[in-house]
């Protein structure tokens, strides 16, 4: 149950960051200019990205689970279905307020279906291989960072979300982990 309610939030969280238009996480950031690059589908570059993450985590000891395949279909299903239910705010400061609302949801998203221990999403699977010797919240931030630069790079859009989520997402999901879901490490 806590995995697909924290994969419903992580959605909703999605579906918010989008609809404030102010940019995307880092690892959305890094799709989108593969996929504007490539000429390929979103869809081919986000799964194929995905799988060699996921490879490169099972490399490294870091097995997929069934949290693994939920993360992805429940979090898809939520965008799809909340992201043209949201009212876009016109105002810049509206956004803003949105962009707010979007790091929280993202942030407890991801702490709760991680706190499952049913298995990570690709680029939290990505992060959690490394950790040791690099802690997740800061694997996390170096994931999310390169991959939004690697995107902006081949021409993706980025703008303060994507800054706010790349850099501030991996300590504030290590801080929820702790204190809300009572875990001492993120694990997979």
């Amino acid at each position: 149950m806590q995995l697909v309610l924290s994969c419903i939030v992580l959605g909703a969280g999605v579906a918010c960051l989008l609809d404030a238009a102010l940019g995307s996480d880092g690892y959305s950031t890094l799709i989108s200019g593969l996929t504007k690059t490539s000429g390929l589908p979103f869809v081919v570059v986000n799964a194929s990205v995905g799988v060699l993450l996921i490879a490169l985590a099972w490399s490294r000891g870091t097995r997929p689970g069934v949290g693994t395949i939920v993360q992805t279909v429940v979090v898809g299903s939520t965008v799809s279905l909340l992201l043209p239910l949201l009212p876009t705010p016109d105002a810049l400061g509206a956004r803003f307020v949105e962009l707010a609302i979007a790091f929280a949801l993202l942030s407890l998203g991801v702490a709760g279906y991680l706190a499952s221990h049913t298995g990570a999403g690709p680029a939290e699977a990505a992060a959690i291989s490394f950790d040791p010797p690099m802690p997740f919240k800061w694997s996390y931030t170096v994931l999310q960072a390169i991959s939004g630069l690697i995107g902006w790079a081949l021409g993706a859009a980025v703008g303060p979300g994507t800054l706010l989520v790349s850099l501030f997402v991996g300590p504030t999901v290590d801080l929820l982990t702790r204190a809300l879901f009572h875990s001492r490490k993120v694990s997979a």
